[in-house]
């Protein structure tokens, strides 16, 4: 084998390595930017998740005194036409 037979076989060598290190660099920072996407969104979610469970919880305490208020005010109708009945 010549000298420049194996400068080829060099060049040739070096030009697969590019050829497999560029789109393997290429998809490892397409992987990194994704899975700090994803860890942003997942944390995203938790936080709605949260701030969901307290909206619903301040919901069901609104709708509990309603329910309260609403009960009160059907028993002073109910005392009400009672008096107006007996008249």
């Amino acid at each position: 084998m010549s000298e420049w037979e194996v400068v080829g076989v060099l060049v040739a060598l070096l030009g697969l390595i590019a050829a497999i290190a560029g789109p393997l660099i290429k998809l490892n920072t397409s992987i990194t930017t994704l899975t700090v996407t994803l860890k942003d969104l997942n944390d995203d979610i938790d936080d709605l998740t949260v701030k969901n469970t307290k909206s619903h919880q301040r919901l069901w305490d609104h709708n509990e005194e309603q329910d309260k208020k609403l009960n009160d005010h059907e028993m002073r109708l109910t005392i009400v036409e009672k008096e107006v009945n007996h008249e």
